[in-house]
């Protein structure tokens, strides 16, 4: 049974899937067991498994956390698929690296999920007992945890997605049901899925801040920039935690999550003693995950005005067309910009629209018209050609349909050639 279902408030005490937020907890559990002496930054991987192919050998814990040891992202399948321990080793060992080790930042949940691996092997704890021990209870933490979660189940909050061939929000349920019982749930640990609440998140802010914890000594080395993020050299990453400079020039160490229902910030001026801990269950675009940043900018100016966040894109299109007969199709973008505060710019939006509206209707409406409207938009992108040639193609306008195939293959997709020969031939 769902949260809106039963009309259950949101409160602080209500627990959501963090997301990435988790990997800052990673990277202390990591340090907390270098404040124990068991194990060192600099330690090569190789230390600790002896089938470390020669490729990653020298890849450091250090590298780990700092998204340096050129592992890729697609390493490790789906967070919510099984995998025992084993078979994730064998997936990193066996991966092609993308570059050299130490020598480029490139985000990759592996790094974690490899983190993981070695915390249990050098503690002899699992991961939620080393966690519980070292972390949550000297913080005070009663409602966080990754999979062990004991408290009453309607204090977990569903996800929500907007179901966009539906044309509803959508009940996801709880991580809890969609992860494995057993524990082959090695896609998804140490790197994203531990639960918390804004209480405990703040909890955890204020351990930190009072060393509890970690020594300030070790909370210097979690917090230093390590490593730019991107190329304009505005965030870096330190261990689990980015690291930038507000307005005012004052440093800020957050980390953002998201498993595409959840998203979570989790943002510390540490020099002005205030933090926003923000979590959400519905996703509602790029607006959505800005709230945590405007709510820094009105707390540090009082005369600043943030922007409304717009509702979903895919609901927002829906009401324009409920509204609309398709012929209205091309007010659609201006709709949009006024709506979204931001110019549209999603070559896949119309598209996948277009697509779900292509299997309801029967006769020419919306479905051509959104794939009319999207090669207007972005017609340079013969992708999108290909898919208005496959509209006209279900309504027999064989004309349209291969001059629409015929631009795709201009335009390079390589895809649209078969169709074309195919059309021609008929011809």
């Amino acid at each position: 049974m769902g949260y809106r279902e039963n009309k259950i408030p949101n409160s602080p005490s209500t627990v959501f899937n963090i997301g990435s937020v988790t990997k800052q907890f990673t990277a202390s559990a990591i340090l907390k067991l270098v404040e124990q002496g068991k194990i060192k930054t600099s330690d090569k991987i190789s230390l600790y498994y002896a089938q470390t192919p020669i490729d990653k050998r020298e890849i450091t814990i250090h590298q780990l956390l700092t998204h340096t040891s050129g592992i890729s992202e697609r390493t490790g399948g789906f967070r919510y698929d099984e995998a025992s321990k084993e078979q994730f080793l064998i997936e990193f060992f066996e991966s092609e690296l993308q570059s050299k080790p130490g020598t480029k930042y490139q985000y990759a949940n592996a790094n974690y999920i490899m983190l993981t691996s070695i915390l249990e092997l050098i503690s002899g704890q699992t991961y939620s007992s080393f966690l519980n021990d070292y972390l949550f209870e000297p913080s005070q933490m009663k409602s966080t945890g990754y999979k062990s979660i004991t408290f009453n189940t309607e204090r977990l909050a569903h996800g929500y997605y907007y179901d966009r061939n539906d044309e509803k929000w959508t009940d996801w349920g709880t991580t809890q049901q969609h992860l494995p019982y057993n524990n082959k749930h090695w896609y998804s640990i140490g790197k994203g899925d531990i639960h918390s609440t804004i209480e405990d998140l703040y909890k955890w802010h204020v351990a930190l801040k009072d060393d509890v914890v970690l020594t300030s000594k070790t909370k210097e080395i979690q917090e230093t920039p390590y490593v730019a993020e991107n190329d304009e050299m505005t965030s870096y990453y330190g261990y689990g935690w980015a690291i930038f400079q507000s307005d005012r020039d004052t440093k800020i160490v957050a980390h953002n999550g998201s498993n595409g229902l959840y998203f979570t910030d989790f943002v510390r001026f540490t020099e002005g003693d205030v933090v926003v801990i923000y979590i959400t269950n519905a996703f509602l675009g790029s607006g959505s995950e800005n709230v945590a940043q405007e709510i820094g900018k009105m707390i540090f100016d009082s005369n600043y005005r943030a922007t409304p966040i717009s509702k979903n894109v895919y609901e927002l299109i829906h009401e324009f067309m409920k509204m609309n007969p398709s012929v209205n199709a091309e007010k659609l973008p201006d709709f949009l910009k006024k709506e979204l505060n931001y110019e549209f710019n999603d070559h896949a939006v119309l598209n996948r629209l277009g697509y779900s509206k292509l299997k309801k209707e029967d006769k020419p409406d919306w479905a051509l018209e959104l794939f009319k409207l999207n090669v207007k938009l972005f017609p340079e992108d013969g992708n999108l050609w290909d898919s208005l040639g496959e509209a006209y193609l279900k309504y027999n306008k064989m004309e349209e349909a291969i001059m629409s195939y015929t631009k795709a293959v201009e335009l390079g997709n390589e895809g649209s050639k078969e169709t074309l020969n195919e059309l021609l031939k008929k011809e």
